[in-house]
């Protein structure tokens, strides 16, 4: 067998028409360039994005201690902000009571049973409002003057319109997110080429098949980019409403512990909204990788 078709797997073969030996009776097949397996480049990529993503929370947690430990006082007042070790001390301390957990726990009912509603809700809209005239032409306008207000300032309204808090706080947590959905996937609609529509129905498709085998998978990369817009978008407007009108929840919680002028409570607040809105976003990310797996896919270099 020849060096050129003996190469081992992550070499690169020298072209045929430089296998004639030179002068000095050498062939270049005699050689083999090693190269690196596409596989094994890859995987180191992925950890050192890994450790650069750990080391720089570790390098904002280590300022944060040294700014706040050493009292310092240059235009920002870290002297009035709680240790990193003090917030530690306090979460530790969250984490023995029962009341932490129901406050979690109830944070995310709103946020599962707001969200689901507006995913549902604002995915068919959207598709309705990209494919019919009649539809955009009633409900457009509307949408469009609501869709620039606040979820927030709704606030009144809803105490007024619900007859419990809890209601209110999931109707603006709903709203919040209905609209990063509903735009989304109206444009992701309209987007679509035509062509893939009448391509399929020159095969005789129906309605039907046309909507589930042309328009649902072709609007789901757009879908989830709205979604995944709305969740954190819901987690915003959620925490504010729990700090007006709620009783229980992160965000109540945590508006209490800043009356009471507990600081290193009020951060363990933020830190749990933000590793919460975090782990939500990343399953909505995954789920959509998952969906959309068939698309191609990019690696950063």
């Amino acid at each position: 067998m020849s060096a050129v078709t003996g190469a081992a797997v992550g070499t690169k073969a020298i072209p045929s028409d430089a296998a004639a030996p030179d002068e000095t009776g050498f062939r270049t097949t005699d050689l083999a360039v090693e190269t690196p397996d596409a596989d094994s480049v890859s995987g180191r990529s992925v950890w050192v994005s890994r450790v650069i993503r750990v080391a720089s929370v570790a390098v904002a947690i280590g300022l944060w201690q040294l700014l706040t430990a050493s009292d310092v006082r240059a235009g920002l007042r870290f002297d009035t902000l709680p240790t990193v070790t003090e917030i530690v001390a306090e979460f530790g301390e969250h984490l023995g009571t029962g009341q932490y957990y129901l406050d979690v726990a109830q944070s995310l009912i709103r946020i599962v049973t707001g969200f689901g509603l507006a995913a549902v809700i604002g995915v068919l809209a959207g598709i309705g409002l990209g494919r019919s005239r009649l539809l955009a032409d009633v409900f457009g306008p509307l949408a469009e003057l609501i869709r620039p207000i606040p979820a927030i300032a709704l606030v009144p309204v809803a105490i007024l319109l619900f007859p419990s808090d809890e209601s209110g706080i999931v109707f603006i947590t709903f709203t919040a997110s209905l609209f990063p959905v509903l735009v989304s996937t109206r444009h992701a609609t309209r987007a679509l080429p035509t062509i893939w529509e009448d391509a399929i129905r020159t095969l005789g498709a129906t309605r039907r098949e046309v909507l589930t085998r042309v328009v649902v998978p072709g609007i789901l990369p757009g879908v989830f980019s709205g979604l995944s817009v709305g969740m954190g978008v819901a987690w915003i407007c959620l925490i504010s409403a729990e700090m007006i009108s709620g009783r229980l929840g992160i965000g109540y919680r945590t508006w209490q512990s800043y009356t009471i002028v507990d600081y290193p409570a009020v951060f363990v607040g933020m830190i749990s909204i933000g590793v919460l809105g975090f782990l939500t976003s990343g399953i909505v990310e995954l789920a959509g990788r998952r969906v959309t797996r068939w698309l191609p896919r990019e690696v950063a270099p």
